[in-house]
């Protein structure tokens, strides 16, 4: 399984490491906040770079059989997702010029335009391969599935927190749903990669051609022609 998505594992350790780290410039008396808000960006910036080289590598593995479609998708994707995300991390640090608490912002910033854009590729990927009726992976839907989960229940948070002020205690809330929602969805993720799924036999049938394998075929042609 490390073989067929090392990405996925890559972002789990790193993830893991990186987040562990933050909780610890948090709790130790002698760093400072600015040093705290500082890894925080680290952290974000870590976490969403290896999101889209995670979700280039779903579509790549999802598309498959259409080895054409498959390559160009997965470099479009990741190439999309650090362009977005250094854009993200340039606008929120010129925004924070105006504002004593410009770093604090900032980080918000960048973690929202990082769920809005993983969300919105994952919701492409499910949608596509839908309409051509493409079959997944158990693992590799277990693990979109978590994502897009954990970023549908940050996105409303972070809908409601930009309603409540700075200093509102409600704020809490929210912080620990977003926690918990991640908790629940790495004990999905060790569900999907752990316990072996049902094999079902399936007649070997011929699939009628569709739409994709023409695309594939074009895209073929001008790669290779």
């Amino acid at each position: 399984m490390i073989r067929q998505v090392p990405v996925f594992f890559a972002f789990a350790i790193l993830t893991a490491v990186a987040d562990l780290t933050e909780y610890a410039t948090d709790v130790i008396p002698t760093v400072s906040p600015a040093t705290y808000w500082r890894a925080d960006w680290a952290n974000l910036l870590i976490q969403a770079v290896l999101k889209f080289v995670l979700v280039g590598e779903i579509f790549a593995h999802v598309f498959g059989s259409y080895e054409s479609i498959a390559r160009l998708g997965q470099l479009l994707i990741r190439a999309l997702g650090v362009i977005l995300v250094f854009a993200a991390a340039i606008a929120a640090a010129y925004a924070s010029q105006n504002s004593p608490h410009g770093i604090i912002s900032g980080a918000w910033l960048l973690d929202q335009t990082t769920f809005i854009v993983e969300s919105g590729l994952l919701v492409f990927i499910f949608v596509f391969s839908l309409y051509f009726h493409l079959v997944w992976d158990r693992r590799l839907f277990g693990i979109s599935l978590g994502l897009s989960i954990s970023s549908c229940v940050h996105l409303a948070s972070w809908a409601i927190l930009g309603n409540l002020g700075a200093l509102d205690p409600k704020r809490m809330i929210f912080v620990f749903l977003n926690m918990a929602t991640y908790h629940a969805v790495v004990l999905m993720w060790f569900y999907y990669l752990l316990v072996p799924s049902k094999v079902a036999v399936i007649p070997a049938v011929p699939l009628p051609e569709n739409d994709l394998e023409a695309w594939n075929r074009e895209l073929e042609r001008l790669v290779r022609p």
